[in-house]
């Protein structure tokens, strides 16, 4: 059997501070390149969830990014003016808006893709070790989350 880290109080021991700092990292690595595209990171997500579907509602997207509709809503309606979205309430549910990418939203799309490989040229992982990260960061998000009542 495997053991347990030992406790400490010492920043470079905490792996919260770890991963605050790589992801401050990150996020300022891709700053200048969303700068162009004229998005903020939260933007991004966004936008990368409306990339790979389309036609989703607030509701859908506030769930897989983990944002709540306060947060959310000032994002969207950001992106709206921007040109990129459309959000319209759902015929079938009134109570539901509906946010779809515009064609200027959708264009976008390609240009993520130099984004995407500028990020995974940083990083320099190889395929495996950069799956086997993703991997254990969900596994760790998952096994600290608190459920939800």
């Amino acid at each position: 059997m495997t053991a347990l880290p030992a406790p400490s109080v010492a920043l470079d021991d905490q792996l919260c501070f770890a991963l605050y700092a790589a992801s401050r990292a990150v996020t300022a690595r891709y700053r200048p390149m969303l700068d162009v595209l004229g998005l903020t990171y939260p933007q991004y997500l966004v936008m990368m969830l409306l990339w790979e579907s389309d036609h989703q509602t607030v509701g859908q997207l506030g769930s897989r990014l983990a944002l709540d509709s306060g947060t959310l809503s000032p994002l969207l309606k950001r992106l709206t003016a921007a040109g990129l979205v459309t959000r319209h309430r759902r015929v079938d549910d009134e109570r539901s808006v509906s946010i779809a990418l515009t064609d200027q939203g959708r264009s976008l799309r390609d240009r993520a893709f130099a984004i995407s490989a500028e990020m995974i040229g940083a990083l320099g992982f190889h395929a495996g070790e950069f799956d086997d990260l993703k991997t254990k960061l969900r596994l760790l998000a998952e096994r600290v989350s608190v459920p939800r009542p």
